[in-house]
């Protein structure tokens, strides 16, 4: 990869992430960001455990253990025992948790949507796909 990329892309990204630091401390809804993300893994692929929720996120167990304790406190989430050990548990989202999850995404697309209103669909599919294939990079890493 050429010097010029490189410099582009981190630097590029280095303002990314200030904005989106940014934008979050502006209070969109009732989620924060590790709740949004939890929940919308729950939420697309079911039930899961603190270990499964880890290693999705390359995140230490005790961080998603206080996050989706959180969660749970909050009533966004419960507890479904593992039938087969009765220590082990995963997470399964409740109704309120669905209701709060459905109305901080649409917030978070309107907000995108707001941003990206001058671009052609074409550049917001490629976007996707481009941001879709950079954070796929990081696993395994």
């Amino acid at each position: 990869m050429d010097e010029h990329s490189l410099e582009t892309i981190d630097l590029e990204l280095a303002v990314l992430l200030r904005r989106l630091t940014s934008i979050s401390t502006k209070k969109l809804g009732n989620l924060d960001r590790s709740a949004y993300l939890l929940l919308h893994q729950i939420t697309s692929y079911g039930p899961a455990g603190v270990k499964a929720l880890a290693e999705e996120f390359q995140l230490d167990i005790s961080t998603v253990s206080r996050q989706t304790a959180a969660l749970e406190q909050k009533g966004y989430v419960n507890r479904l025992p593992d039938p087969l050990d009765g220590r082990a548990y995963s997470f399964q989202i409740t109704e309120l948790g669905i209701k709060e999850f459905t109305e901080y995404q649409q917030l978070r697309f309107a907000k995108i949507a707001e941003i990206l209103k001058d671009w052609s669909d074409e550049e917001q599919e490629l976007f996707g796909r481009l941001l879709k294939k950079y954070n796929y990079s990081f696993r395994n890493r």
